[in-house]
């Protein structure tokens, strides 16, 4: 990413090229540090998301959060700044309007095609570097600036903040929504609180694995994780340390090459979900199995 493109140069080395790499790795200090702090975003709201059935929000709240970076791109505003307001404004759209699964699911198709319109426009317009552009979509290594970093510690430090305090509550409301609003839990307040929390998740990975794959972090690492293990504790522990290992490592091996960050990532992920969906279906064939074994020695018939 860092070296200037060869015609001549082979496929390969451009995926992966470890040359000069100590002398690139202290570029991307910023990069590593974002891509921890929404790591740590990620795996925790990524738990509720799963827990709450919202990947298709993710995606929805994306595309808005895309549309406002555009536009704070093309109006030369923070771009961190234009993120978080087109989140935001998703995630406000969904909560108040979207009760029920099947009114969240039209809404988000509503929006979806809306938000990325009036990204693509805004991108159309703006005037910068084609780099700026693509990076929004597919995320940039070198992106991350000092004070872009500042900013996102701020809203990790307000998401995780929001997340600690509303935790037992949001599961019980995520696990069992009518047995908590029987029982005083105010689910739809609790509802809004974890959509904005979201939206700020994702105005925060936009600028780091871009808008069109940031289900990579805030979907996949919970998925993985609840593949292996049904612990409250375990998942989001799990989960964490599974999206730590996507970002920096996806950070890490794209610093030589010049193709964007997101691929790394994405493939790490997902190599991580395959690994864990096969341990998860290992342990539930060697369940059956002790199961099975009492019943037949009991003279039982397994079928």
């Amino acid at each position: 990413m860092f070296q200037a493109l060869a015609t001549d140069m082979p496929w390969w080395q451009r995926i992966v090229d470890f040359t000069d790499y100590g002398q690139l790795l202290p570029l991307v200090r910023n990069s590593l540090l974002a891509g921890a702090l929404l790591a740590l975003v990620g795996g925790l709201v990524g738990v509720f998301v799963m827990q709450r059935d919202l990947a298709f929000a993710v995606h929805g709240v994306s595309e808005l959060s895309f549309a406002g970076a555009s536009a704070a791109l093309l109006f030369s505003i923070d771009v961190t700044i234009g993120a978080v307001i087109g989140s935001l404004a998703a995630a406000l759209a969904i909560g108040f309007l979207g009760s029920r699964a099947r009114d969240r699911n039209s809404i988000i198709g509503v929006l979806m095609p809306f938000g990325l319109g009036l990204g693509v426009l805004a991108l159309a317009l703006y005037p910068g570097r084609a780099a700026n552009k693509f990076g929004l979509l597919t995320g940039q290594i070198v992106a991350v600036d000092s004070s872009r970093v500042g900013a996102m510690t701020a809203i990790a430090v307000v998401v995780v903040g929001g997340l600690l305090l509303v935790w037992r509550p949001l599961t019980f409301a995520s696990v069992d929504p009518e047995v908590a609003a029987a029982r005083g839990v105010p689910t739809r307040m609790l509802s809004l609180v974890f959509m904005l929390l979201l939206g700020l998740a994702v105005a925060m990975a936009v600028q780091v694995v871009g808008a069109l794959l940031v289900l990579s972090l805030l979907i996949t690492p919970a998925a993985a994780a609840t593949r292996v293990t049904a612990s409250p504790l375990w998942v989001p522990v799990l989960a964490v340390v599974f999206a730590e290992v996507s970002a920096l490592g996806g950070i890490l091996l794209a610093l030589g090459a010049s193709v964007p960050i997101s691929p790394y990532i994405t493939t790490i992920s997902f190599v991580i979900y395959l690994v864990c969906r096969g341990i998860g279906r290992r342990r539930r064939r060697q369940g059956w199995v002790r199961r099975a074994v009492p019943s037949v020695s009991g003279g039982a018939v397994v079928r």
